[in-house]
């Protein structure tokens, strides 16, 4: 979750380290701090708050020089978002400072013999005893003093570490929490996420788990954590300053809304094959004997990739006619799971760095699955570690809350869905309407979003009520419980997604004049059963939203407001009927004056358990 950057070259150090932090920022933003090397000695400034602080406090600190440096920006695990304990931290003689995103899960232990030793810990981290044992250890070379500290550390970290005794090097190490190297010339970076330096360089290596470097002006060494050259490959970034920038929108949610037709065309790109009628999915490495051999498919992920998954669920065992279980990541590894021959393990992540999805995979792979990954990072852990995979091809997505993510998310699902039917024998009839309908998707959703004003009229209406229901039935329950939780991520409303008919076994209760209820109800199969369910909210006197299919206009008559949109196939419409979603929780988020990129007590990569 937090964000860590570096620079180690010839350039003034803070301008480098304050750039990188704003584009981390999203990563974490309850405080934030620099450690600059210069003239003998470390140079630490930190505050609570968000990056702009940390700028006051530097502008108001005269000339800063040195040119090298390391900065983060927190998201707290570990004690409160206070300066005390933001990072850097340093070591007992202020010689070492360190940042670190991860947990020390045996800091306790480690604290208590550092106190017998006589070493004074001055704040609630777990973050300070490393800091404190890599000084401890310190005795000339920051190398071996990082590497004696870390074979004691149970936990994850990606750390970054300086010397004021050795000025001409960064030592960085990695064991579950994401770090690279970006190289330049006659200069070098590092950081956790590769827009905190894509303006300087689009090179990069990335660390694995157990791995560290030393990062000098000149270059860099990486090796294991018992010292082994580890030969590394300097892979090439391919997103564009701009993609990580707003270009003019007041927040990045609503740009990344507004991209949607273009990342859900970019996810379906090259992968239709029109003479079979099916998808062509090179990264997953399997052949069409290799689909066919399936069994049985696990998806594990968290959040919105949780209820992208029960989406791909649906449509899998609907249309391909597979076994599938969504399971919670956070819930997978530790409940013993059943993984039997010709499973397949599905890990979804944005990010492709979700702490728990990964291990979640990892404890996949281990008991005998394929293990798959669907994210959207190039070079991230779970695109490394999985046997193979599709990249999303969403694009950078900055705001904390997800929107084009989750689209493309559905859009590989879907062409996954397709590979599996075809190759089961679904009739070429079939694939050929599923491959045009899927192909008219971005346009349907532009023509939703041609219809922001509409929205933004009925988050007028509705921007100051306190609790939210959502319901749908079938592929749309999914959709209902992901609008409940953009709602409640970004406006701290709090709103509720369930299915329709399940709103009789409890939820009915807290129906009244001013609960509004949303309602997805497209003409399907489960039409009428979800009329039915808006005359009972209508007899409590709850206040009806329907998102409902352009030409239905009976459903004007059971409705307090209808937003039609564009009709598609049952098992792609989760694709059109989320986006009116987004955009009623971005704007009653705006309208009530909430940081809609940054809500609170929120990160972008869940990088912790």
């Amino acid at each position: 979750m937090c964000g860590i950057v570096g620079y180690i070259g010839s350039e003034p150090v803070v301008p480098i380290l304050i750039e990188g932090l704003k584009r981390l920022e999203y990563r974490g933003y309850d405080s934030a701090g620099v450690s600059l090397v210069d003239d003998g000695g470390i140079h630490t400034f930190k505050t609570a708050g968000k990056i702009s602080n940390l700028e006051t406090l530097l502008d108001g600190n005269g000339t800063l020089s040195g040119q090298v440096g390391i900065g983060h920006t927190r998201w707290a695990t570990h004690g409160a978002p206070t300066t005390v304990n933001a990072h850097p931290h340093s070591d007992h003689l202020t010689r070492v400072s360190v940042v670190h995103n991860g947990i020390i899960e045996n800091y306790r232990v480690l604290k208590a013999q550092l106190l017998e030793a006589g070493v004074m810990l001055h704040t609630d981290t777990d973050s300070e005893v490393l800091a404190q044992l890599i000084g401890y250890y310190h005795g000339g070379c920051l190398e071996d003093a990082v590497r004696l500290a870390l074979k004691r550390v149970e936990g994850t970290y990606g750390i970054a570490v300086v010397s004021a005794d050795e000025p001409d090097r960064i030592v960085v190490a990695r064991n579950g929490s994401p770090l690279l190297i970006g190289i330049g010339e006659n200069q070098n970076f590092v950081a956790s996420d590769v827009a905190a330096i894509l303006h300087h360089t689009r090179q990069v290596i990335y660390l694995d788990d157990h791995e560290m470097a030393v990062v000098t002006r000149d270059g860099f060494r990486t090796t294991s954590l018992d010292n082994v050259h580890v030969p590394k490959e300097i892979e090439e970034v391919d997103w564009d300053l701009g993609d990580i920038e707003k270009a003019g929108y007041p927040h990045f949610m609503l740009k990344e809304i507004l991209e949607q037709p273009e990342t859900v065309c970019n996810a379906m790109r090259g992968r239709f094959d029109d003479e079979a009628l099916t998808a062509h999915l090179g990264g997953l490495g399997m052949s069409d004997e290799d689909l066919r051999n399936i069994e049985r498919i696990i998806i594990t992920a968290c959040g919105t990739s949780w209820h992208a998954g029960m989406i791909g669920e649906y449509m899998i065992e609907e249309l391909a006619r597979i076994p599938v279980e969504v399971e919670y990541a956070s819930e997978f590894r530790y409940r013993n799971p059943i993984i039997t021959p010709n499973t397949i393990a599905i890990a979804i992540s944005q990010s492709g760095e979700t702490m728990d999805t990964l291990w979640a995979m990892r404890e996949a792979r281990m008991k005998g699955a394929l293990a798959l990954g669907i994210c959207n990072v190039v070079g991230s852990t779970i695109a490394r570690e999985s046997d193979g995979g599709c990249y999303t091809h969403a694009g950078p997505e900055i705001g904390v809350a997800s929107t084009k993510a989750f689209t493309a998310q559905i859009t590989v699902l879907a062409l996954l869905t397709l590979a599996l039917a075809r190759v089961r024998e679904r009739d070429r009839a079939w694939g050929r309407e599923f491959i045009a309908e899927m192909r008219l998707l971005p346009e349907r959703v532009r023509r939703i979003l041609e219809k922001n004003d509409e929205i933004r009229s009925l988050a007028e209406k509705y921007k100051d009520h306190d609790n939210f229901l959502y319901l749908g039935r079938g592929y749309n329950f999914p959709v209902a419980m992901e609008g409940a939780l953009k709602l409640k991520e970004i406006s701290y409303i709090h709103a509720e997604g369930y299915p329709a008919a399940e709103m009789k076994h409890g939820p009915i209760a807290l129906i009244d004049r001013n609960m509004p209820v949303v309602f997805i109800a497209p003409r399907d199969r489960a039409y009428e059963k979800v009329l039915g369910n808006i005359e009972e909210v209508r007899a409590r006197s709850g206040q009806v939203i329907a998102i409902a299919t352009e030409g239905d206009e009976e459903i004007r008559e059971k409705a307090d407001h209808v937003f039609h949109i564009p009709i598609t196939l049952p098992a792609l419409m989760p694709i059109l009927s989320v986006i009116p979603l987004q955009l009623l929780a971005y704007h009653i988020a705006v309208l009530r004056g909430c940081d809609v990129d940054q809500p609170r007590n929120l990160a972008k990569s869940v990088t912790v358990e």
